[in-house]
């Protein structure tokens, strides 16, 4: 049978010195967390967000009553391919690619009020607003107008995107790059001749007013050629043998403004 070891006993006191120190590494293990570069984290205690975000670095929390739900702020990339109504309802199918990031400071109110990890961000926040703004920015012009004018339009809806999520400021958007479009074969050709159409007349004014300048400039000549210039430019380009001399300028009498005479 053992003896059983004196409560004073050496080796039992190293034992619970031993537990003591693993809980209390096992403790501080549980209270202090890190936060990579690029995230933020929300702490909550029993399910309840609390504080603000914790930044990049090294964090500490209550081991066991509080949870540490990361949020990613780094800028996300996400297509979306939809369809929506022109305004002479046309149907366009393009891809709306949307490149946005999480205001650091909202990931509290993110996890209380709309999501708890980053997979429900876009579902939640950003598709939502953004084909809101799709169909609303193409509902208001033809077809025609945005074939034309896709440029122009991709910016209306960029602007009208971010507004949207302005209202909550829960993201950022940092740029909407609109790509693909499709439209119905007839409807191609229909714009094709538009556009050639719109060069053919612009060349037409083009033309005109380098024809209306031109008229300008020889009637703005045609003013300042007077009898003492053409002696002038007469004189300058004369060589010196030939036997037509003009008429000195301001005669009398209706004289032409050029006399023929022989050399001697």
């Amino acid at each position: 049978m053992q003896t059983p070891r004196p409560v004073n006993d050496p080796a039992n006191t190293v034992i619970v010195l031993v537990a003591i120190v693993l809980s209390a590494l096992l403790l501080v293990g549980q209270a202090l967390f890190i936060v990579p570069a690029g995230k933020v984290a929300v702490v909550t205690t029993f399910g309840k967000v609390s504080g603000g975000s914790r930044l990049p670095g090294l964090n500490i929390k209550i081991p066991l009553i509080q949870s540490v739900n990361p949020f990613d702020v780094r800028t996300q990339v996400r297509p979306e391919e939809f369809s929506t109504l022109t305004k002479d309802l046309q149907v366009i199918e393009a891809t709306a690619t949307v490149k946005y990031a999480v205001r650091s400071e909202e990931a509290g109110r993110i996890y209380r009020t709309i999501a708890s990890n980053d997979r429900d961000i876009y579902p939640r926040i950003i598709q939502p607003s953004l084909l809101k703004a799709l169909k609303s920015v193409f509902s208001q012009y033809e077809l025609i107008t945005i074939a034309t004018e896709w440029n122009d339009i991709s910016a209306i809806v960029e602007r009208t995107v971010a507004e949207e999520l302005n209202k909550f400021d829960y993201v950022e958007v940092r740029s909407l790059d609109l790509t693909g479009l499709q439209i119905a074969k007839e409807y191609r050709a229909a714009i094709e001749q538009k556009q050639i159409a719109e060069q053919q007349l612009l060349r037409a004014q083009t033309e005109v007013k380098i024809a209306e300048q031109e008229a300008i400039r020889y009637n703005t000549l045609n003013r300042s050629l007077d009898d003492q210039v053409l002696f002038k430019l007469f004189i300058d380009k004369w060589d010196g043998r030939t036997e037509v001399v003009p008429a000195l300028p301001g005669s009398a009498g209706g004289t032409p403004p050029v006399i023929v005479g022989r050399r001697n």
